[in-house]
């Protein structure tokens, strides 16, 4: 599986089901139950990397401004959601947290921001599919911490200040 089928079961999951994170999850199941498990495998490896790549300080502020705030679990399941609404949104959140207040259409803390689910979606399909435990993948660990400045979620005014869009839009 490429880049380009990646993105396009992430899209076509969302758009099924509607923007809702639980059942675009249990769809995602369903496509990946269709593959052979190598390419599941693949899915899940291209998932990890983009997991990976979103642990920033940057984009948990973000994450902390539009939820009304983020633990570290919240912010892991944050960047699950956020793979699962798809290349533009994802690439423009990990490259400009701030630009998230353009890319989202609507955002519903008590619907969205969500996608612990997303997450496992690969594991879930490869063991429905073999009977066993998803391999390791042969990715390099998360690092401890995010990569980038640390941002002091706890001051409104810094939090304001760094994502002034997200701020204005999503807050105020």
């Amino acid at each position: 599986m490429d880049e380009t089928e990646f993105w396009e079961l992430i899209d076509a999951t969302r758009e099924a089901a509607e923007g809702d994170p639980e059942e675009q999850a249990d769809l995602l199941v369903e496509r990946l139950l269709q593959l052979d498990p190598e390419s599941v495998l693949d899915f899940a490896r291209h998932f990890e990397v983009r997991y990976h790549r979103a642990y920033t300080w940057d984009l948990w502020g973000a994450a902390w401004v539009l939820l009304d705030g983020a633990s570290d679990d919240a912010f892991d399941f944050f960047r699950c959601w956020l793979i699962g609404q798809g290349r533009e949104v994802y690439e423009g959140g990990v490259h400009d947290p701030d630009s998230l207040a353009d890319l989202l259409d609507d955002f519903d803390e008590e619907v969205d921001g969500d996608g612990e689910e997303l997450g496992y979606a690969a594991d879930e399909a490869y063991e429905q599919l073999t009977g066993t435990v998803a391999p390791d993948l042969g990715i390099a660990p998360a690092a401890a911490e995010p990569e980038g400045t640390p941002v002091d979620f706890e001051n409104e005014a810094v939090l304001a200040e760094r994502y002034p869009r997200l701020w204005d839009r999503f807050r105020e």
